[in-house]
């Protein structure tokens, strides 16, 4: 059912108390693995851009590896300006007319590719990415312009929070949102702006308006409910009712009994606390070596109250030495500058692991072969595990599903089948996915292979045709080169045809070279 203003207002208060159990563990996350996106610690409340957000970062290993992971999963699952999925027809689609729906949905494939590259969808995938490093991503699609069809947004995880439904799913949304009062009515046509805020706003558009965003489900429509109200939860300013759930939610890895992700930044901050404060550590102890710090003798010339503790300072002491000592003396320093660089560089080589940051081969070393890039991305699907499923199903399928609905809402296409695993599939294709099946058409080629030296019984076993169409569909060639089955069925009817009027020809042929060469009346009568 449609939610008032003021259960809007107290649900999403009730969801970010929830959220902000996480605060200190994603606030570490963001500060040192993506600072430039940190709106903990104040930067998001003091609404001041431009603020420098490294101030206490002391090595930047976990921000490289952090984008290093974002881009080599976009590479792996979404590479820019490619197909990166395909859809097929599902088990209720007979077998007969597989090929030929596979030819439409190839259309619809291109269609939607064709609507993605024309979007932002690669600039947003990457910083949705970025974010699922932490561990919980989010991102909202909506219907857009001509120029722009349809409009991706990652939205910071900061901003967002959230309530699973039923399996586990989520299915109800809220985010703070701050909006200038004069981009209102513009970004969202169909808003019922208040009296009071028009007045409120009337002298300076530019200000910035504060609202509260939610989209719930319900249950006994079958629907979404779309709402925006003000920030004190009064004042509906927008409802829509949506056929399909525009966010796009995903989590790295969700631990029992917890509704958000932990990603590898979270695994490796330890590490990355440990590294940031070795060479901070490290770096006061070289600003000591190299101004000093020093040691002077009391002697009522000096004054102490004037000295200070830092790198070049002078410190009074009662003696230097000796019976008088010297002057002035350095300070002995302590610390093992080579030690900690040892430290430093197994926590780098940790954290780069955690990361999934290992690179080939150098590049002034030998070439590296298409066997070992794949292998690598082999290597890379293995190490993801579960969190490589979750990811497919978490954010690919809902984004393609999504996608399509709206598309079909804006008229772009007319899908008469449901993209729901049974009407229609979404197979990844991308080249981390593509990787898997490769293996599985070399264990199949080996299997025919096999069969292939074990004889004449062998060749009862294989089906051939079949072997051909697995391959294809595993390494996703397109169905307009392949023959559907009535294709075939026509073409071997062409070819005994052919044989048949081959064979009549050559008969033909040695009749009437039989009629030439007739008995020849000389010949002696046996």
């Amino acid at each position: 059912m449609k939610l008032k203003p003021s259960e809007i207002k107290k649900r999403y208060e009730k969801a970010n108390s929830r959220k902000d159990q996480w605060r200190s563990i994603y606030e570490d996350a963001y500060r040192y693995c993506l600072p430039n996106r940190n709106l903990y610690d104040g930067y998001y409340e003091s609404n001041a851009p431009g603020q420098d957000k490294m101030n206490k970062v002391f090595d930047s290993t976990a921000i490289q590896s952090t984008h290093r992971f974002a881009n080599r999963l976009q590479s792996g699952v979404f590479p820019p300006q490619r197909n990166w999925c395909r859809l097929v027809p599902g088990e209720e689609i007979p077998a007969e007319r597989q090929v030929e729906i596979q030819q439409i949905l190839d259309v619809y494939t291109d269609t939607m590719f064709g609507v993605l590259r024309q979007s932002n969808f690669d600039m947003a995938i990457g910083e949705f990415l970025l974010e699922l490093a932490v561990g919980t991503a989010v991102m909202l699609i909506q219907p857009g312009t001509e120029t722009q069809p349809i409009r991706f947004t990652c939205i910071p995880t900061f901003l967002v929070s959230f309530e699973e439904g039923p399996f586990g799913s989520v299915d109800k949304v809220y985010r703070r949102m701050k909006k200038p009062y004069g981009t209102l009515d513009q970004e969202f046509p169909d808003i019922t702006i208040p009296p009071e805020m028009q007045q409120r706003y009337q002298n300076d558009e530019t200000e910035m308006v504060e609202l509260i965003e939610a989209t719930c489900y319900d249950k006994d429509l079958g629907i979404y409910h779309y709402q925006i109200v003000d920030e004190a939860g009064q004042t509906e300013l927008l409802h829509r009712e949506l056929q399909s759930f525009p966010w796009v939610i995903g989590r790295y890895m969700v631990a029992s009994s917890e509704i958000y992700g932990r990603g590898p930044c979270l695994t490796a901050l330890p590490d990355i606390r440990s590294l940031n404060r070795t060479i901070e550590l490290t770096l006061k102890n070289a600003s000591l070596s190299i101004s000093g710090v020093f040691t002077a003798s009391d002697d009522g010339v000096l004054n102490p109250s004037t000295i200070q503790m830092l790198p070049g300072a002078i410190i009074p002491v009662a003696r230097n030495g000796g019976p008088m000592g010297a002057s002035l003396a350095p300070l002995p320093r302590s610390g093992d500058p080579q030690l900690s660089q040892i430290v430093a560089n197994d926590l780098r080589t940790s954290i780069k692991r955690i990361l999934m940051d290992e690179s080939l081969a150098p590049e002034n070393m030998s070439a590296r072969s298409a066997t070992e890039i794949n292998a690598k991305l082999a290597e890379l699907s293995q190490n993801m595990g579960s969190a490589f499923g979750r990811l497919i199903n978490e954010t690919m399928y809902p984004i393609v599903r999504r996608t399509l609905e709206t598309m079909d809402e804006m008229g772009m296409i007319n899908l008469p089948l449901r993209v729901n695993g049974l009407q229609v599939r979404v197979i990844p294709s991308a080249p981390l996915a593509q990787a898997q099946n490769i293996e599985k058409v070399q264990e199949a080629l080996q299997f025919a292979s096999v069969a292939q030296q074990a004889g004449p019984v062998g060749q009862f076993v294989l089906k051939p045709e079949k072997l051909l169409d697995y391959v294809a569909k595993m390494m996703g060639i397109p169905s307009e080169l392949i023959t559907t089955p009535q294709e075939r069925v026509e073409m071997q009817k062409q070819a005994m045809q052919m044989a048949q009027q081959q064979m009549e020809l050559q008969q033909q042929q040695q009749m009437a070279q039989g009629g030439q060469g007739g008995p020849n009346p000389q010949a002696p009568l046996q």
